[in-house]
This record gives C-alpha cells, structure tokens and sequence, in this order.
C-alpha cells in the first residue's frame, strides 16, 4: 500500500506538476477514525440486526488510528494540497464507499461483494468474519457505472468546483449488511452455501460505514442511480456470461 498508494501519488503529483496538469484523485472512506465509528455502535458483538442511521461526512473524524490503508489514502490527499498550493493547477479528492461491479475479483476484505455473489453461484463457503461472527456489519456500495458518471461530471466541470473533498457512496438506499446480502445472493443464484462464523474481529474492522452524498449532490445535483439489486444481478450476469472466472472465487 505505500509503494501503490503513496509513493504512486507522489509520482503522479511530479508528473502532474511537469505537465501542468489537473487531478481527481480517488481516496477511501477507509481515512475516517477507526475508534469513531466503533463507537458509533453500542453493541459491537452485534447480535441484533443494525439499523441504517447516521450517515458519514467529509468533516468525520481522520485524526485517529485508520489502518495502515487508510494511512496511505490520507497521506496521499495532503500531499496532493502540499504540492498543488500556490499552483495554479486544480484537484478534486472522492472519498469512495465500497465500489463493486462486473470485472471486480473480489476477497473477504477487498471487494467483497462479487464475491459473495460468486461463491453462492459455484458454491463455495464463506464466513461472517468479527463482530459475533453474526454478519451484521452494514457498508453502502456503489456501482461502478456510478462511479463513472460522477467523475466525468467532476472532469466536465472542473474549472468551476475543484480544491475540495467529496464523500461518494450509495448512501443509505444502498446499504446492507453480510447478511441480508446472502440472502439477496440466495434467492439470485438459487442456491444456498455454508457461512461460517468467525468471532475475533480485526482492530482494523468497522461495524458500520454509510455515505453522506449530501455534498456531492449540491455541488452536482448527481445521486447513485444503480440499487444494490441491480448491483448484484450485473455481477452475476458477468459471471455467468464467463464460466472460467470460476478459478478465481
């Protein structure tokens, strides 16, 4: 992660200064305080279904330990203000929720959502990792198509809104936890599969994490268009249009 996310940037910041050109950097929701949105959850052994509440802005805490990951995301932003003050050149840093989409190879920690729709239509098991192990844990997702958009808009418009931060995501229509997932993933594929149960939860782990696109939407007037429905039947249209992906779920 410091070799691509950081060192990368600052390679790119060399280039873009040399070449006077322009940046939208894509950064992670992953740079808010790990600590702050723990507490965001009473419970975090989690045996009760979470309700989708407060949603997350760019004025969310970063000062605190946000992983390793994180660390390089952040980093990166301000590095991207250092280099870029008193230049006349212009940038935009997306804070992007949970992006998913056909021709995303997912794992448990990263991407983790064509991989539940993958592993329940070869059926292969999975397991709800932290928390109790119970998967309730909630993320909002993006389809990537929507992530799409949203930049080129930002590209279209960049003379006029630049040097600012955005919080992009799903927002709450588009969130969902593990488990209410493998449901949706059960009645797609038709199939049901064993989902273990890990307990111990990583120091890195967040129960909760949904989008505020309220910013986003003022400076643009532009929303996720894609539900998680649809998010998901992509991804199995992908799969199932290309059976030899199997070897990598």
């Amino acid at each position: 992660v410091f070799n691509t996310n950081l060192i990368g940037t600052f390679n790119i910041l060399k280039k873009c200064i040399n070449d006077k050109a322009n940046i939208i950097f894509l950064s992670s929701s992953r740079v808010y305080s790990i600590e702050k949105l723990r507490a965001m959850v009473k419970n975090l052994n989690i045996r009760t279904p979470l309700k989708i509440g407060k949603k997350i802005t760019e004025k969310f805490e970063t000062e605190s330990a946000i992983s390793l990951y994180g660390f390089t995301k952040l980093a990166s932003e301000k590095l991207i203000k250092e280099f870029f003050f008193k230049q006349n050149l212009k940038y935009i840093i997306n804070r992007f929720a949970v992006i998913a989409g056909p021709w995303q190879f997912g794992k448990q920690d990263q991407g983790f959502i064509p991989l539940w729709v993958a592993r329940h239509l070869y059926k292969k098991s999975l397991s709800f990792i932290g928390f109790g192990g119970h998967g309730n844990q909630i993320r909002d997702v993006i389809h990537i198509k929507d992530v799409c958009e949203i930049i080129y808009l930002q590209i279209k418009n960049l003379r006029k809104v630049n040097n600012n931060i955005f919080n992009i995501g799903g927002g709450s229509s588009n969130a969902i936890s593990l488990r209410d997932l493998t449901y949706k993933c059960q009645r797609l594929t038709k199939n049901k599969i064993k989902i273990k149960r890990v307990k111990n939860t990583s120091i890195y782990d967040v129960p909760y994490f949904v989008t505020d696109n309220s910013k986003v939407f003022k400076f643009y007037k532009w929303k996720p268009s894609i539900n998680i429905d649809n998010i998901l039947y992509d991804i199995y249209k992908w799969l199932k249009e290309n059976k030899s992906l199997k070897e990598y779920f």
